[in-house]
């Protein structure tokens, strides 16, 4: 008898042998989120790392021995990589996602995808010219609690309305870095916490659901406060990161000029609402993660925390409500983090399905322009993108 292959999470090797993946960006989610894992997982093989910073490559080529590294993603030789997974900081996302696509190389692309429609637009041409596939990283939705609240949500009748909120307790993350510098983030908690948000909730409302209005407000009292400062990441590398990427190896002094906290209200064309709030750092006790679909045969709550911080809620809980009385729902216990692996379990069958090909920038093209108009209302004037584009349109 043949010895099947090992697996992780149930998923085998596939037929040709692991997918040969290098990774574009060593910050912390490439180093810290997508390396271990991909080092870990037998369906890939880690074949090359490109980073900008000659020590933060060498430290990870040696970790996890991949037999390359490279500075920029240029350098990445044809045919090295059966698929890129790209952690670069926010602003040049879209940029490199573009570049390799057009050179026909997968993408496997960090979120937020894209920081304008223009970037959408970008991404969708050059996946049709490279004819490569998009994916994109979509956390939460691969969480079992998320989905347990999906199969409760299906039971209530038509959605009337949706409350989800990520607040931290303290959380801003890299101060002084390219996360509180708007030109190289394109904003704050809503790009960053609201698109997990939006991930999540966007699905629970139907693909083919459309926003008609989408309003919000922003603000940022806790930024610049030292206090605040998310404690589980390394302020000062990804500050380092991004002085490697300004060219002049500048960290200190600077502040943040983005949103801590962000609220959006939106209304689909069927009448329902959502109410969404993306906060890096208040006044509360614990980080939590809290979704409420009321429809109109009851409500459903998951409480939980997204994400990393050890300052998180004990234990997931999902209840739902029908005619005054409230019962939990059974959720299964699962490791932090585990909704990562989740994905990376189901990339190779992403990646070989040809109804993957324009999913993740039609998805992404859609969230993307919900938080353009709520920024449109929140702030004076609207984050300049274009920067990010000069010289890609070309390529």
């Amino acid at each position: 008898m043949t010895t099947p292959p090992p697996a992780v999470s149930g998923v085998a090797v596939p037929p040709g042998g692991p997918i040969r993946v290098a990774v574009v960006g060593l910050g912390w989610a490439g180093r810290e989120i997508w390396l271990p894992r991909l080092a870990a997982h037998p369906a890939f093989e880690v074949t090359a790392l490109v980073d900008p910073q000659p020590a933060v490559r060498e430290a990870a080529r040696d970790t996890h021995a991949v037999p390359f590294a490279y500075a920029d993603v240029d350098d990445l030789p044809a045919g090295a990589a059966d698929l890129v997974v790209v952690a670069v900081p926010n602003h040049l996302h879209a940029a490199v996602a573009a570049r390799l696509l057009r050179r026909g190389v997968p993408v496997f692309l960090e979120k937020p995808v894209c920081l304008s429609s223009a970037e959408a637009a970008l991404l969708a041409d050059a996946e049709r010219a490279g004819g490569a596939v998009l994916l994109a990283g979509s956390a939460a939705r691969w969480r079992a609690d998320v989905r347990a609240l999906a199969d409760a949500a299906a039971e209530l009748g038509p959605i009337r309305h949706v409350d989800v909120a990520w607040v931290r307790a303290r959380g801003v993350p890299d101060a002084g870095g390219w996360f509180t510098r708007r030109d190289l983030s394109g904003g704050g908690a809503l790009v960053d916490l609201g698109w997990h948000l939006l991930d999540t909730v966007l699905p629970l409302l139907g693909p083919a659901t459309r926003i008609t209005h989408a309003v919000g407000s922003v603000s940022a009292d806790f930024v610049n406060d030292t206090a605040a400062h998310a404690v589980w990441r390394d302020p000062a590398g990804s500050a380092a990161a991004a002085g490697a990427l300004r060219g002049d190896g500048s960290v200190g002094g600077s502040r943040g000029d983005v949103e801590d906290t962000a609220r959006g209200f939106l209304l689909t064309a069927d009448g329902a609402s959502v109410a969404v709030h993306a906060c890096w750092a208040s006044h509360e006790a614990l980080d939590r993660t809290t979704i409420t679909v009321q429809g109109a045969a009851g409500t459903a709550t998951l409480r939980c925390t997204f994400g990393f911080s050890p300052n998180r809620e004990p234990t997931p809980v999902l209840t739902r409500t029908r005619d005054g009385e409230t019962v939990a729902l059974p959720l299964p216990a699962e490791p932090i983090g585990t909704e990562y692996d989740r994905q990376l379990d189901a990339l190779p069958g992403l990646l070989a399905a040809p109804a993957s090909r324009g999913a993740a920038v039609a998805e992404a093209h859609r969230t993307i322009d919900i938080i353009e108009r709520i920024y449109r209302t929140a702030r004076p004037t609207e984050p300049e993108r274009e920067h990010a584009l000069a010289g890609q349109r070309d390529r």
